[in-house]
């Protein structure tokens, strides 16, 4: 069954978002010492506002997934990203750390709801090329950030400038969003089990799917087990590759830098460039490639070689890991069944939001009581877990 193309407004708005969601984590790095110069505060302090925020995405991602039927997925968008541009604003004219606290972990709430939302509607609607770009705009508001804030401040105006700036623009997509709900409920059909459409799926399936038959399917947990593990490995290799190049390889701190950038680089050119290899190949093939690639660069990054071989091996996993995360997404329906891709889909991005955060924190301090050298042998033993979790999801669903 042939699938329509999706709508160039709504294509566009989904990049939009994306970008949307990226800018705030830009915007805190650059503006934080500002901030914690205003408020009197230590730069530890930072802490709080990153934990409220956790929490909250972390919270309204699990909770988009089983709303979305009932309230659709035009209003989920409109009123997450509503909520996102209060707290920017809140951000922007917050007199004290404690409501700015609040308002993280508002931001939080809004930022879960439109990342799991999003994903959810585009692995029934997109193709894999778009699924691709999609999550590649994200990384495009991570780097626009920085500069949004380095701007403000550069022209000598407040960092509450930078925020509500983003605001603004949260505001309007808000609007947009409201503007086309109807248009959101068009969904295209999700490819389901043994290449069914959603749509297919739908028709011979009850009208309503209870939770607790989501949560009773292995493979449910196996691919929110497969997000915490992919997203640490994408985390944890940015986050230290620095410290082993430095430390470990003797690479001076300029040098070291210009590569961790190209690490994070090479992620933003592999979902441009295998987004479209994606769809000509399918995701399976690419997936299973880019899995195998990533444990490839792993195993450089943990050769006690010369740096370069390091090196190489960063920008292997970067570019291997590229399409996993939207790819694993747009999947889903393929691994668990159509009438469960939305619940399951909300848990795997809260699942990517625990692992990015607790994974990578847990290797620092491995890191830090062992040896700088053990951050390869760690990327290998997580890549080769994640075959083994993807392999193992991968069974399809019995039939409903």
């Amino acid at each position: 069954m042939s699938t329509a193309p999706p709508r160039a407004s709504l294509l566009l708005l989904a990049y939009l978002a994306f970008v949307s969601l990226g800018l705030p984590d830009g915007l805190i790095g650059v503006g934080w010492p500002s901030i914690r110069a205003d408020f009197g505060v230590p730069t530890e302090a930072v802490g709080l506002v990153l934990t409220a925020g956790t929490a909250g995405y972390l919270t309204s991602s699990v909770l988009a997934g089983f709303t979305l039927a009932r309230l659709g997925v035009g209003w989920l968008l409109a009123g997450s990203t509503l909520l996102a541009s209060l707290a920017l604003g809140g951000y922007a004219s917050t007199p004290g750390l404690a409501l700015m606290v609040g308002c993280a972990l508002v931001l939080g709430l809004g930022s879960g709801a439109i990342d799991s939302g999003l994903n959810a509607y585009a692995a029934g609607a997109f193709g894999p090329r778009h699924m691709n770009w999609m999550h590649a705009f994200f990384g495009l508001g991570v780097a626009l950030g920085p500069l949004i804030m380095t701007g403000a401040l550069s022209v000598g105006l407040s960092w509450r400038w930078g925020y509500g700036l983003v605001a603004g623009a949260q505001l309007a997509l808000a609007a947009a969003f409201a503007l086309t709900v109807r248009a959101w409920r068009d969904r295209a059909p999700a490819r389901g089990p043994a290449g069914s459409t959603a749509g297919e799926a739908v028709v011979a399936a009850p009208a309503v799917t209870r939770v607790r038959d989501t949560l009773r399917l292995p493979a449910v947990w196996l691919g929110t087990a497969a997000f915490a593990v992919y997203v640490a490995i994408e985390v944890a290799a940015g986050l230290w590759a620095f410290l082993l190049l430095t430390e470990g390889r003797g690479l001076g701190a300029a040098v070291a830098g210009v590569c961790v950038s190209g690490y994070w680089g090479s992620l933003f050119v592999g979902r441009v460039v295998q987004g479209v290899v994606a769809e000509r190949l399918g995701a399976a093939t690419v997936l299973r490639g880019s899995l195998v690639g990533m444990a490839v660069g792993a195993v450089l990054v943990a050769l006690p070689a010369p740096a370069w071989v390091a090196v190489t091996g960063l920008f292997v996993v970067g570019f291997a890991a590229a399409p996993v995360f939207p790819l694993l997404t747009l999947t889903t329906a393929e691994r668990v069944g159509a009438a469960h891709a939305d619940r399951t889909i909300g848990l795997q991005i809260a699942a990517a939001g625990l692992g990015g955060a607790l994974l990578p924190a847990g290797i620092g301090v491995l890191l830090g009581n062992t040896s700088v050298e053990l951050l390869g042998p760690a990327l290998v033993v997580l890549a080769l877990g994640l075959i083994a979790l993807r392999t193992a999801g991968t069974r399809r669903p019995a039939p409903s």
